[in-house]
C-alpha cells in the first residue's frame, strides 16, 4: 500500500523558499512608508478568487507568487503608520516570528501537561497582577474583546440568574433578566446578550452624559424601577474606553452601585482597559479592579498579531460552573499528557484552541510592558496633538472631547445644511482612502458624520497627522469649490 504525506519531496527547496518568504516579509514591514495605506483590489485581481476549488497541487513556490500578486498588495494596511481605522494594533515584526513559531508547533492549547497550558496561565497571571485581579481568579486567552464580553456575560447569567438557566434554559425563567450599561456600549454586548437567549430586549441603554460617559444615576433609578416592576437585573456594563469616542465611564461609581444593589460589574476594556499599564493614564480606570470580570484585547494597544483578547473573571467557581462539562474522551488520567493544571475548555466555549499564548508571550517579553505602556501613552498624546490641530483650523470641527486615543472631527463650511456637510465629510474620507494616503474610519456623532481617527499605531509621528490635518483641508475646501461653481438649478 503506497503511504502518503504532506511534508515536502525536498526539504531543502522549502527551506529555502522559508527563508526568501521571511526576507521578502521584512522588507515589507521595513518599506512600509513607501506605499499606499490601502488600494482597491483591481477587477483583474478579483477575478482569479472566483476560481473552483483545485484538485491538483502546484508548487510551492508558484502558491507563494500568487500570494504576492494577488493578497499582499491589497490588504487592510493596518501595519501602516497612517491607518488609524477602527480600533486595530499594528504587529510588530518579531510578533510575525511567534506566529511562525505558533503554525509550526500546531498545538491544540485547551488542556494537558504541556508548556503551552503553563504558558497561558503564565501571561493570563501577568494580567491579574497589572489589573489589581487576586491570584485565585480566572481568565482565558480568547479570539478578541467580543468573545471575552460573551464569556463574561455568561458567567454573569449563571452567577446572579435567580434559577439553574445552564440546565434549564433562559425559558424557565419568571422574570426578564436585564443587563444595564450606557447607550455608547459596543454592539459585541448586545450581540453577546442574544446569542445568550437573553435577546437584545434585555439589555437597558442608559442615556450619557455631554462626555458620552454613563449617567450613573439614572442608571441607579432604572435598575431600582425595574426590579420594583418585577424584572431581575443582573449586571452592569461599564465601559473603560468607548469604541465612538474612547469615553471612561466611572467604573469606581459603578463598582458601589454594583457592590449596594448585588449586581455582576462586568467592565468592556477591550482597548481602554490596557491603559491600567500607563502610569499617566491608570487613574482613568481607577475601580477596574473591583469587577468582578474584564475583556481586553491584546491585539490592539498590545500590538500582539491578530486575533488574541483575554477575559479575567474574579470568581473562578463560578467561571468554572459556567462552562465545564464532562465528556468521557476528555476526562483525566493520574498521569500521562491528560494532567495538566487545567482545562481551558472548561472555561469558555471551544474545545480547540489556537496557541494564542505564545504570540502574546513572546511579544510581551520581547517588549516589556513599560515599553508598551509608553507607545500607549504615545498614542493618546499623538491624538491631543490632533485635536489641537483641529481646534487650531477654522474650517475643522472636533465633535468630541478627547479622552484617550479617539479623536472625531469633520470639515466646516457655513453655507451648508447638515445633510450637505454629511455628504461633503463622507467624499473627503472616502477621498482619503482611496488615494492610498490615510486610513481613518467613520462614525455618528448624534447626528453629525464625523470622520474618526483612532490612534493605537506604534508607527504614527507627528508629521503624519500634520499631514491627515492639511489634507482633510485641502479636500474640503476642493470639494466645497466644486459645489459653489454648479451653477443654481
Amino acid at each position: 500500500m503506497q503511504q502518503h504525506t504532506l511534508d515536502p519531496e525536498n526539504w531543502d527547496a522549502l527551506q529555502g523558499l522559508g527563508h526568501r518568504m521571511l526576507d521578502d516579509m521584512f522588507d515589507h514591514l521595513r518599506t512600509v512608508r513607501e506605499r499606499p495605506v490601502w488600494q482597491p483590489v483591481p477587477d483583474n485581481v478579483k477575478a482569479n478568487f472566483e476560481s473552483g476549488p483545485p484538485a491538483k497541487p502546484i508548487p510551492a513556490e508558484r502558491a507563494y507568487e500568487e500570494f504576492k500578486q494577488n493578497v499582499l498588495p491589497y490588504t487592510q494596511g493596518s501595519i501602516h503608520p497612517r491607518f488609524w481605522g477602527w480600533v486595530i494594533g499594528s504587529g510588530t515584526p518579531f510578533g510575525m516570528l511567534a506566529e511562525l513559531l505558533t503554525a509550526g508547533l500546531n498545538t491544540n492549547s485547551t488542556f494537558g501537561d504541556t508548556a503551552a497550558t503553563r504558558l497561558e496561565l503564565q501571561v493570563l497571571d501577568w494580567f491579574k497582577e497589572l489589573f489589581g485581579f487576586p491570584r485565585d481568579a480566572s481568565g482565558l486567552l480568547v479570539s478578541g474583546a467580543s468573545e471575552a464580553n460573551l464569556v463574561a456575560l455568561a458567567v454573569a447569567r449563571h452567577a446572579k440568574s435567580p434559577a439553574n438557566v445552564k440546565r434549564n434554559g433562559v425559558q424557565g425563567l419568571r422574570h426578564r433578566l436585564r443587563v444595564y450599561g450606557s447607550s455608547e456600549t459596543h454592539s459585541s454586548v448586545i450581540k453577546s446578550l442574544e446569542l445568550l437567549g437573553l435577546g437584545s430586549r434585555s439589555f437597558v441603554a442608559t442615556p450619557t452624559n455631554p462626555d458620552f460617559t454613563v449617567d450613573v444615576e439614572t442608571l441607579r433609578r432604572r435598575v431600582i424601577a425595574d426590579r420594583v416592576a418585577g424584572e431581575c437585573p443582573i449586571c452592569v456594563v461599564g465601559n473603560a474606553g468607548t469604541v465612538n469616542t474612547g469615553a471612561m465611564d466611572d467604573l469606581e461609581a459603578l463598582a458601589d452601585l454594583c457592590g449596594e444593589l448585588g449586581l455582576w460589574f462586568h467592565v468592556d476594556g477591550a482597548f481602554g482597559g490596557l491603559a491600567v499599564l500607563a502610569p499617566k493614564l491608570k487613574p482613568l480606570v481607577a475601580g477596574l479592579e473591583r469587577s468582578d470580570s474584564v475583556a481586553f484585547d491584546l491585539h490592539k494597544w498590545l500590538h500582539i498579531p491578530y486575533a488574541v483578547g483575554a477575559v479575567l473573571v474574579r470568581d473562578a467557581a463560578q467561571h468554572h460552573a459556567t462552562f465545564a462539562s464532562s465528556a468521557s474522551y476528555l476526562g483525566r488520567l493520574p498521569g500521562g499528557i491528560t494532567d495538566g493544571p487545567i482545562s481551558f475548555n472548561e472555561y469558555g466555549p471551544e474545545l480547540s484552541r489556537g496557541f494564542r499564548g505564545l504570540r502574546a508571550w513572546l511579544t510581551i517579553k520581547e517588549q516589556g510592558f513599560e515599553k508598551l505602556a509608553l507607545l500607549i501613552e504615545q498614542n493618546v498624546d499623538q491624538a491631543r496633538y490632533l485635536a489641537m490641530l483641529v481646534e487650531q483650523t477654522p474650517e475643522l470641527q472636533l465633535l468630541a472631547p478627547v479622552s484617550l486615543n479617539i479623536v472625531c472631527f469633520r470639515f466646516v463650511a457655513p453655507d451648508l445644511d447638515a445633510a450637505e456637510l454629511d455628504a461633503l465629510n463622507t467624499d473627503i474620507l472616502v477621498r482619503l482612502q482611496e488615494s492610498g494616503s490615510s486610513v481613518p474610519s467613520h462614525t455618528r456623532i448624534g447626528d453629525r458624520f464625523a470622520i474618526r481617527v483612532c490612534v493605537t499605531n506604534h508607527r504614527s509621528r507627528l508629521e503624519d497627522f500634520d499631514l491627515l490635518a492639511r489634507e482633510v483641508t485641502a479636500l474640503g475646501r476642493e470639494r466645497l469649490a466644486a459645489l459653489q461653481s454648479v451653477p443654481a438649478a
